[in-house]
């Protein structure tokens, strides 16, 4: 079940993490959850060295935090499932450690002193890879593991393709589906989703005026109203296409209880939708007066 305001409490967010990670693998370590999340917290708190704290308002790290626990009841719902070819232990891991740092991109360096790290929106997804590189690399993760990471990083562009991404096998294929499936309904479920569009809206503004690429999304809107107005086809016509085609339909297993319950997520996000669309009539009926 989507906990209200959850998701603003690292702390909490972390047990519920551990909880999933542990009902899936009872003699896993324990200490691997909270390391995970002490590394990420310190990356996007500044205390990464190299790099300022995270200053983007729409992808900022209560952003990261409800795709990881999207992610990790995602999985733990597979696993219970009797799912087959289950994720091994490690992947899962993996998994986890990619989604904490699939937002990465956005972080600027110290010396990095103009705007802020929306306008890498662009290049963010290979920026992130490059970032969780370096950074497991550090912790002494081998070649394997952090191309598995920086694989399923890939998966969370708006424009990602997944036949494009070179998956070391078919479980890190499926891993990488449930973060890009997590990515997408955790911030769109958020409770304050809705009053968050704005602030998306400046990102991609701040975005389309530092990249060159004039054919990008985020160049498609014309101001937080146009932005409004495209949600609801995003929703309907992109993603969730793109959750039932290219990402295999994983969200299946958020449904309580599975296989014939509701899909929380699902319902908070066709709730936002609605609000959208009110938003949008509202407004409309304003201007027309």
């Amino acid at each position: 079940m989507v906990q209200k305001d959850l998701t603003n409490d690292p702390t909490a967010v972390a047990t519920q993490v551990q909880a999933a990670y542990l009902a899936m693998f009872p003699q896993a370590d324990t200490r691997f959850v909270p390391l995970a999340f002490g590394w990420a917290l310190d990356c996007f708190c500044g205390h990464y060295a190299g790099y300022q704290a995270v200053d983007t308002r729409y992808h900022d790290f209560e952003h990261t935090l409800q795709g990881t626990l999207c992610m990790a009841r995602l999985l733990h719902g597979r696993h219970i499932a009797g799912a087959q070819r289950p994720l091994p232990r490690r992947l899962v891991e993996l998994g986890l450690l990619a989604i904490l740092l699939h937002d990465t991109g956005y972080l600027k360096k110290r010396d990095d002193t103009k705007g802020t790290g929306a306008k890498y929106t662009v290049t963010h997804v290979q920026r992130s890879a490059a970032f969780a590189a370096q950074l497991l690399g550090q912790k002494g993760s081998d070649q394997h593991d952090i191309i598995a990471v920086q694989n399923m990083i890939r998966c969370t562009g708006v424009d990602a393709l997944l036949s494009t991404i070179p998956f070391q096998d078919d479980l890190e294929r499926t891993a990488g589906r449930a973060l890009g499936t997590a990515d997408l309904l955790g911030q769109m479920a958020a409770d304050d989703y809705v009053e968050k569009l704005p602030i998306l809206y400046a990102e991609f503004a701040e975005a389309a005026a530092f990249t060159k690429d004039r054919t990008h999304l985020i160049c498609l809107f014309t101001s937080a109203d146009d932005l409004m107005q495209k949600t609801p086809i995003f929703w309907e016509k992109y993603v969730r296409m793109k959750l039932d085609r290219e990402f295999g339909g994983l969200h299946q297993f958020l449904k309580s209880p599975y296989p014939d319950g509701p899909n929380p997520y699902l319902k908070r996000i066709e709730a936002n939708i609605e609000r959208v669309r009110q938003a949008v009539a509202a407004k409309r009926q304003s201007n027309s007066r």
